[in-house]
């Protein structure tokens, strides 16, 4: 029986932080995290430190780097990665790695709320169960991109950080986790595997900015952002209508060739075109908005990032959608 191997990329975040005068930092290793953790010892553990910032100031270069790595190891090299990475963009990273590469072996994102210098750390926790997920067959089989936190396992494209210090604050919201660890193992509530629409646009230089409508909001915001984009997100209220305003400022992106999508800023749900008003999303998507469903806003502004990389403009960036 051959040795299962797990090959875990590490990227900074609190996890791998420790306190300081000027506030935390992320200090501490990939090879230092493994080591804290009391993973299991029949289990094989290469490790790789592919970069050491906040979540905050993630990139999408660096989940390139990281879909670089995924790709060029494959499943006939190790049965699956783990990648510890700051919370505040776990979610988006996770997304943006699943939509854009698609992997076969499962890649399971984790990390912590609570430094290793703080009473009761989550991280080595996260990160037991993280690699227990990517050695679990059915992940395995399945593949795709996951994020492990708490005890519980969420698909990269529903997942969102939702409680800005709570140790259960990711949540997959409508959807619930994939499954939950206890005891005795992965319960499964969802079948696993990648829920992303795939959109091979790695590596995007596209510029999208996010706008979001509210009471009294003119076109202003979409205006002032038009001469530096090649897209952008429009984070409607409700089932994704905007103010009369946004929707001239939008109808301007349009005349200029910029693709516009539109979400909700509600937590759960997603778009519907129901309002034929002025700004009403029945009128929008009649006008050309694209609708992305349930995506969050800054999930949607990376599928649009991709799209713009791997599609003709702008038909064909609504293909992806």
């Amino acid at each position: 029986m051959t040795t299962p191997e797990i090959q875990v990329l590490s990227t900074g975040g609190t996890i791998a932080s420790t306190d300081a005068a000027d506030g935390a930092t992320p200090t501490r290793t990939g090879d230092e995290l493994v080591a804290s953790a009391d993973l299991p010892t029949d289990v094989e553990i290469s490790v790789e430190q592919v970069s050491q910032v906040p979540g905050f100031g993630m990139e999408t270069g660096i989940v390139d780097d990281i879909a670089r790595r995924v790709s060029d190891v494959g499943t006939d090299d190790v049965d699956g990665f783990v990648v510890t990475h700051g919370t505040d963009t776990m979610a988006e990273s996770a997304y943006y790695l699943d939509a854009g590469l698609g992997p076969d072996a499962p890649v399971v994102f984790t990390g912590a709320q609570r430094r290793p210098d703080e009473v009761s750390a989550d991280g080595p926790a996260n990160l037991r169960t993280a690699v227990a997920a990517a050695l679990h067959s059915d992940v395995r089989d399945a593949g795709g991109v996951y994020l492990a936190f708490n005890q519980e396992l969420h698909a990269a494209r529903d997942v969102v950080k939702s409680h800005s210090h709570k140790l259960e604050t990711f949540q997959s919201p409508g959807k619930g986790p994939v499954a939950v660890r206890n005891r005795a193992g992965f319960q499964f509530h969802r079948d696993p595997g990648s829920r992303s629409t795939h959109v091979p646009g790695l590596d995007s230089d596209a510029t999208v900015a996010t706008v979001t409508s509210g009471l009294g909001v003119g076109g202003g915001p979409v205006r002032r952002v038009l001469d530096g984009v090649d897209g952008v997100v429009v984070a409607g209220t409700g089932l994704g209508n905007v103010t009369g305003g946004l929707a001239d400022g939008i109808d301007e992106a349009l005349d200029r060739d910029i693709p516009v999508a539109m979400v909700s800023r509600c937590h759960a749900g997603g778009v519907n075109g129901v309002y034929g008003t002025a700004g009403g999303a029945t009128q929008l998507f009649e006008r050309g908005v694209i609708p992305a469903g349930d995506l969050p806003p800054w999930k949607a502004r990376l599928k649009l990032m991709l799209a713009l990389a791997a599609a003709d403009r702008p038909a064909g960036v609504a293909e992806y959608f």
